[in-house]
């Protein structure tokens, strides 16, 4: 009989099921793909047979596959050297090591070629710190790179700081206007300084080398096997299509979807992979929604259990510590932020995203929609309930992106109808002290409200976002228990502090709900697949402190062990 014995069993420790009543059992047992019985150590013991691997957890904790529900693979693969250079914290601490990185890139570097990087964070940088009103500026980078076109775009992907000869050769001058949605700074005779915001980053963006298929199936495999050294089995890719610019750090080519093809085709995809279409870019319009959709066509996948394009991704509006999020109060320095959609006046603004999210519900996909703002989040939620009036879906899942200042009426509205917000809490811990000069400390405290959203009745989904920050999950997990600053330790927003369960349900079972998988992943029960984390210590009732020190000793894809410490 030892060919119905299983093949793997984990046993004598703290199975955290994640199910319905979040059962903790002691072992679990894996035959082939999937997860054939879940219970007692003895029970377990009894099921291997002379072929099965035990493996003795000695009190350690189990956890279903981890899924982090929005994260850029592609480009947070090519983000990264050999690709590109990482000018993030903690690499750099000033605008000055900025420009010694650069400076070295430009002298190995071909003539005229492209110096590309990636993470600069103003909040980190000596300069900036030392005068709030300083940012990175062309002449920064024209003094050790005069001949190299520069192009580094920010941690949060929403900036872009470029050289004067990066400025020069795509044509950006005093009398370039910033497309709708974006905005090109310029110092006070009117020049611009070499940061671009929103959609005017797209203004150089467009004009970065693409990398090769052949580059990004190669970005995509190393970023997989980061994924499983952090017990990640499954990941939302964000916005795959011709919305996006086709460059290094976009990672929104449509490229990417044909290197993630080719994974899954031949065998080398081994995680679960839930697309985002981008059919539009930032500053779109309903009829690129149109256009972009009719040119995807819903592509195919070999195996939809492990890549499925599931959904679309639409911008709303811009991210808060740029004051381009849409916000109903203004930022302490002035202004309300904006929608970044076509349109030349807020109410045709409006009337846009309107028209973009109706023909995305009707097109038959579950939309995310990025959006930040109070005011921003409220308009899409009435869009939301105006797309399904008029064309009526049961149970289209449709979500807010990062939801960052999500109302408690939109919250409510959100659970009445099944709909979900995915939040990042990892970038909360990075910017909340940055975040008290952007909107003050009241706002600032509030901002990602994630105990609200979980009593609302909301299934929320927590992510990295990465490249904005790591893939790390247990960090994101000791963001929700203590709402704790890194730069500084402080508290920001304890009312909204949950506990361990909801924090693990955000990174596990409701991410599988996001990709309508809930009923095959995301859980450790019978009949499920088995994609399992295995941590080196108990997990419940440890300090929230010393969460981020666990580390994860074994990763299980598909049944197969993928990473063992």
């Amino acid at each position: 009989m030892s060919d119905t014995s299983p093949s793997l069993i984990l046993t004598g420790g703290q199975v955290i099921t994640v199910d319905a009543g979040f059962t903790v059992a002691e072992g679990v047992a894996v035959r082939g793909r999937e997860i054939v019985a879940v219970g007692t150590d003895a029970e377990m013991r009894a099921l291997a047979g002379p072929a099965t691997r035990i493996v003795e957890l000695a009190g350690r904790t189990v956890l279903p596959g981890i899924n982090d529900s929005h994260l850029h693979g592609a480009a947070y693969g090519l983000a990264k050297p050999p690709f590109a250079l990482d000018v993030g914290h903690p690499a750099v601490g000033s605008i000055a090591d900025i420009a010694a990185v650069v400076g070295e890139a430009a002298r190995a570097a071909a003539p005229g070629e492209w110096i590309v990087g990636l993470g600069w964070d103003p909040g980190y940088l000596a300069e900036c710190l030392a005068d709030p009103g300083r940012l990175p500026h062309r002449t920064d980078l024209d003094a050790v790179a005069p001949h190299h076109p520069v192009c580094l775009t920010d941690f949060s992907q929403h900036m872009v700081w470029a050289n004067s000869e990066a400025l020069r050769r795509c044509g950006i001058d005093a009398a370039t206007r910033a497309p709708d949605g974006g905005v090109i700074d310029r110092d006070a005779d009117g020049l611009p300084t070499g940061i671009l915001r929103e959609a005017a980053g797209v203004l150089l963006q467009a004009a970065l080398p693409s990398p090769t298929v052949a580059q990004r199936r190669q970005a995509i495999r190393n970023v997989v096997a980061e994924l499983h050294t952090r017990g990640i089995t499954s990941y939302t890719e964000p916005g795959l299509g011709p919305g996006g610019s086709d460059t290094l750090f976009g990672g929104l080519s449509t490229d990417n979807w044909i290197a993630y093809a080719d994974l899954a085709a031949t065998g080398g995809l081994h995680a679960r992979v839930s697309v985002l279409l981008l059919p539009a870019p930032m500053g779109g319009s309903a009829d690129d929604v149109r256009k972009g959709l009719a040119e995807l066509h819903r592509p195919e996948s070999a195996d939809p259990r492990l890549l499925n394009a599931i959904g679309v991704k639409i911008f709303a509006d811009g991210v808060p510590p740029n004051r381009t999020a849409w916000m109903n109060e203004p930022y302490l320095d002035g202004g309300h932020g904006s929608l970044c959609v076509h349109g030349q006046t807020p109410e045709l603004q409006v009337d846009e995203l309107f028209d973009m999210i109706r023909v995305a519900h009707e097109a038959g996909y579950q939309l995310g929609v990025h959006v930040t703002g109070d005011r921003a989040i409220d308009i899409v939620v009435d869009a939301f309930l105006a797309a399904r009036e008029a064309a009526p879906r049961p149970d289209a899942r449709h979500y807010v992106i990062h939801g960052d200042f999500i109302s408690a009426d939109s919250l409510a509205r959100l659970a009445e109808q099944g709909y979900g917000v995915n939040m990042n809490p990892a970038i909360k811990w990075t910017i909340s002290d940055l975040m008290e000069e952007v909107v003050g400390p009241e706002r600032s405290a509030y901002e990602w409200p994630v105990r609200s959203a979980f009593e609302a009745g909301v299934a929320v989904c927590a992510a990295s976002d990465a490249p904005i920050t790591e893939p790390d999950w247990r960090q994101g997990v000791a963001g929700m228990l203590l709402r704790e600053s890194k730069a500084s330790g402080r508290v920001s927003g304890p009312e909204q502090r949950v506990e361990l369960a909801d924090a693990l349900r955000a990174y596990t079972i409701n991410p599988a709900r996001q990709d309508f998988a809930e009923a095959w992943k995301g859980s450790v029960e019978v009949g499920k697949v088995a994609d399992l984390c295995v941590l080196d210590r108990p997990l419940l009732d440890l300090d929230p402190r010393d969460i981020t020190r666990v580390e994860v000793d074994m990763t299980v894809f598909d049944g197969g062990v993928v990473f063992e410490r």
